[in-house]
């Protein structure tokens, strides 16, 4: 067993011990335990508390790395290791008591990502995989879909809830998608979608105003699973430059070009 999958397994298995704890919590959940960080950008006190419990175990696992984590349980950046938390990816899901958002967990290795786990605690799964391996989902190697058209594939978007500038681009885009693809999901949890697209229940996935502990774990399931992962001019800048766009391998040109017409990006 290599070093990424041994560190995987225990990952998968931190992140299934935080989920639970996640349903657990829902239960007792109150409104008073609600903040706001920004406009319609919600936190709880479960939601720290998750991410306490993560950063203390990663910490054991890998004493000498850092963190990039939502809540900013931990500032620590590693030399070499960082990892990319993400406690609970849906959270207003959550306080409104729909049952859709996940644990997200990524390592990074200086610039690469060599580690992705998700878990979506109400339905029970977990996705995961590490550098130079397949996609799993439950032990199951999982594989993005072989749609060959957009005009036959469903896509997965969010919605923005502070950065609005490209607003009204991205909505006259969700209306050609309608017109032109068999539909746009919004679950509420960028982490699910990506994950949803590495194992072929979407063809793609694109949203922006994201943060690398939205998409850091479900980029590497997405590519390890077969797909294509770009930013909206179809570039490299898709973990911190706020835009993405994951497809399976063979739509990927079609929709790049679609989405650059859009968003005017001549590159």
């Amino acid at each position: 067993m290599s070093e990424y999958q041994l560190l995987t397994s225990h990952v998968v298995e931190l992140s299934k011990h935080i989920g639970h704890f996640l349903l657990q919590e829902i239960k007792t959940l109150k409104q008073s335990d609600v903040e706001e960080k920004g406009v319609h950008n919600l936190v709880t006190r479960v939601d720290k508390a998750a991410e306490k419990q993560i950063i203390e175990n990663l910490s054991k696992l890998l004493p000498e790395s850092g963190f990039l984590a939502e809540e900013g349980t931990s500032t620590k950046i590693g030399e070499e290791y960082n990892w990319i938390v993400d406690p609970l990816d849906g959270t207003t899901n959550f306080i409104h008591g729909v049952p859709l958002y996940s644990v997200s967990i990524a390592l990074k290795r200086n610039d690469e990502l060599v580690l992705g786990v998700i878990y979506e605690p109400n339905l029970d799964e977990c996705f995961y995989t590490w550098k130079g391996a397949p996609s799993y989902l439950n032990e199951k190697e999982i594989h993005v879909s072989t749609i060959l058209k957009v005009d036959h594939s469903l896509f997965a978007t969010g919605f923005p809830y502070h950065d609005y500038d490209r607003l009204d681009s991205f909505l006259e885009f969700f209306v050609y998608m309608m017109k032109n693809s068999r539909g746009v999901r919004r679950l509420g949890s960028a982490a699910v979608d990506l994950a949803y697209v590495a194992c072929g229940r979407y063809e793609g996935f694109y949203e922006y105003g994201l943060n690398p502990w939205d998409v850091a774990a479900g980029i590497l399931l997405v590519q390890n699973a077969g797909g294509k992962v770009y930013d909206f001019a179809g570039g490299e800048n898709y973990l911190f430059g706020e835009d993405i766009v994951a497809v399976n391998n063979t739509i990927s040109e079609e929709f790049l070009t679609q989405i650059k017409a859009q968003f005017n990006i001549n590159k």
